[in-house]
């Protein structure tokens, strides 16, 4: 690859991870920022609509307390005047657009107009009016009112309280089909006669079921009648429990969202743990960014909820926006820096272009060449240094050719030398080894012969005792039988012939050399383990010789373990696929680090009389002669490992 590419692609790898980064960052920013602000705005938003709800709950409060303490009540209930008192409480009902304005007594029942030929009485037991009785003061609180007793009121306002349950995706599961009691800010005070004694309690309120005013009110005030593609970007609701009894939010068909119901979601944290949510939600059949709170009676029991939520899609659209723009910023300043990037390496590789053009110069001879490089920066320093060596390298070339002609005279010179030197040391080897051969064989023989030589004088001294002579003669004739085996295996040593090669499946020359074993092997108590590798190709090998190597190796591992143990063969190719590589490996005894690099030396052996020490030197030499090679990794007590590697035909190699 070439180095501008190399430089181009270096930039543009840092280019592609900086602007990636850049826009993942961005993004996240941008989406995080634009969301938290439209859920800022909304927490703002829940507390300017719980100060309208307040504000509203105030205003009631403050029309029943100053309606208590005028002089009418007082006159009227004094003089038992109840027909004037109800007529005058029902025009301030009207006026203050109360739907409830009823006078209790002490006892809690409700003051009624005496035309009236209602035969029992109203008994209003109310925590509202209880909270009075005990404080003495007035008081202001969201309670629910069940459909009996709204009926007992004005069974017209039961009705109007009266919502079914929508169907709503993800709300939680209910039985009811229609909700009838009526949620209802209520407000109480006490009406005391001019002694401060009590008289009675004036109890008002305003049914929140199907009222919209506090709603729109907060729509209007917090979101001007804002919308967003025909919708209203945002929204109030007033819930009972989980039902929504006014509300500004619309279904498909546009109009309000009465008797649909919160998401189960919502409902499990504000309703029933209690703790404000504040966070996105499905509202109906959008997503909105909402914040709910619940709404507590006079008990501090959670009732409802408070609602006000965002319209999600523009904040959406606007992160979209935004997030397109910033990406087609980040991708036009990725292109433009790639362009730089280009340029950039071009003129960067522009001298080193030049440098390489001299270098293959100079590679073909040419040391006269020169490089011309204007910059100032470390690439024109290096065409400086370049220049210098290109001189200082002609100067030495030449005084290199003076040199090598003086050279040349003096090596062949030193080689004619050396070979003479080699010769006569070739001879010294071959006569210190005829020399060792010599000594071991006069050491090897004399001992035995020395044996016969005593065992004889003593079957001369026992003629007589005839019984004893055929035991003196068995121990001549093993010692006998032991000179004629070393004699023989010297013979093999000083007289190897050259191998009459032919092609040979060595896997078929190993099981044919195991074949003369089993017995020994039982006997031994000794298991084989093969590995063989079905797959080799055939060599070109004297078959008697490799089987020969093949007898002494199993030979020695047999010996090696005189208690039993493993003998393990492999055949493989070896990774080049040059060779052929056969393995014995062994349990046995092990050879020492001291021995192990003389195991090969004639007549060198670990067997006592029981060896000659011309198995292993046999054996190499023959793996020699096949232009092979023997490997041998052994450690005392842990076994002995054989490697025979032999070569392979390219053409037999596939």
């Amino acid at each position: 690859m070439l180095l501008r590419t190399k430089l181009i692609l270096s930039f543009s790898i840092v280019i592609i991870i900086g602007v990636f980064l850049s826009a993942l960052v961005g993004v996240h920013l941008i989406g995080s920022t634009v969301i938290s602000q439209a859920q800022d705005k909304v927490r703002l938003d829940l507390n300017s609509a719980r100060e309208v709800y307040v504000e509203e709950a105030e205003n009631i409060k403050n029309t029943v307390r100053l309606t208590a303490i005028r002089f009418f009540i007082e006159d009227a209930l004094s003089a038992h005047n109840y027909k004037i008192l109800i007529e005058e409480l029902n025009n301030i009902q009207e006026r203050e657009s109360l739907d409830i304005l009823i006078l209790v007594d002490r006892q809690g029942y409700v003051i009624e107009d005496p035309t009236d030929h209602n035969t029992q009485r109203l008994y209003l037991h109310d925590d509202i009016v209880d909270w009075v009785k005990i404080n003495k003061k007035a008081v202001v609180s969201t309670e629910i009112i069940s459909g009996e007793r709204l009926s007992n009121l004005n069974p017209d306002l039961a009705q109007h309280a009266k919502i079914k349950l929508i169907p709503t995706p993800k709300a939680r599961p209910r039985t009811e089909i229609e909700e009838t009691s009526g949620m209802v800010i209520k407000a109480a005070a006490p009406v005391f006669d001019r002694d401060d004694k009590l008289l009675g309690i004036l109890y008002g309120g305003r049914l929140l079921n199907r009222n919209f005013k506090i709603v729109d009110k907060v729509k209007d005030i917090v979101y001007r009648g804002e919308q967003y593609k025909d919708k209203d970007i945002g929204t109030a609701t007033i819930f009972l429990d989980d039902l929504r009894i006014s509300t500004n939010v619309v279904t498909a068909d546009g109009s309000r969202a009465i008797g649909t119901r919160v998401s189960e979601e919502v409902y499990d944290q504000v309703v029933v743990r209690g703790i404000p949510w504040i966070g996105r939600a499905f509202v109906v059949n959008a997503w909105y960014r909402t914040a709910y709170e619940p709404i507590r009676d006079i008990n501090d029991n959670i009732i409802g909820m408070l609602y006000v939520g965002i319209l999600e899609e523009p904040y959406v659209d606007l992160k979209n926006r935004i997030i397109i723009i910033f990406l087609g910023i980040a991708l036009l300043s990725g292109i433009i820096l790639s362009v730089i990037a280009y340029f950039s390496a071009t003129h960067i590789t522009r001298p080193i272009k030049a440098l390489l053009f001299a270098t293959d110069k100079i590679a073909h001879g040419d040391l006269s060449h020169r490089v011309n490089i204007d910059s100032h920066d470390e690439i024109g320093q290096l065409g400086e240094s370049f220049n210098h060596m290109t001189s200082e390298l002609q100067k030495a070339t030449e005084e290199l050719v003076g040199l090598t002609k003086s050279l040349e005279k003096k090596v062949r010179k030193k080689t004619d030398e050396l070979k003479k030197a080699q010769v006569s040391l070739i001879e010294s080897e071959k006569l210190a080894s005829l020399g060792k051969l010599a000594a071991g064989i006069a050491h090897e023989i004399n001992n035995p012969l020395t044996s016969i030589l005593i065992n004889s004088h003593l079957v001369a001294e026992q003629l007589q005792d005839k019984n004893d002579l055929a035991r003196f003669l068995a121990i001549i004739i093993d010692e006998t039988e032991r000179c004629a085996k070393i004699v023989k295996g010297l013979l093999q040593f000083s007289r190897q012939s050259l191998p009459e090669k032919k092609p040979i499946s060595i896997n078929e020359l190993i099981q044919s050399t195991l074949l003369l074993f089993d017995s020994q092997v039982l006997v031994s108590n000794v298991r084989v383990e093969k590995e063989i590798d079905e797959r080799l190709p055939q060599v070109m090998v004297d078959d008697n010789k490799i089987k020969q190597v093949f007898t002494n190796l199993i030979l020695n591992a047999l010996d090696a373990m005189p208690e039993g143990g493993i003998l393990s063969i492999r055949s493989r190719l070896s990774d080049d696929k040059k060779f052929i590589e056969i393995t014995f490996k062994d349990t046995g005894c092990g050879i020492d680090d001291k021995n192990i690099g003389k195991i090969f030396d004639p007549f060198f052996s670990t067997k006592g009389v029981k060896g000659t020490g011309l198995g292993l030197s046999v054996s190499y030499g023959i793996i020699k002669q096949h232009d092979g090679s023997v490997d041998v990794q052994s450690s005392l007590g842990r076994g002995t490992t054989i490697t025979i590697r032999l070569p392979v035909q390219a053409t037999d190699v596939k």
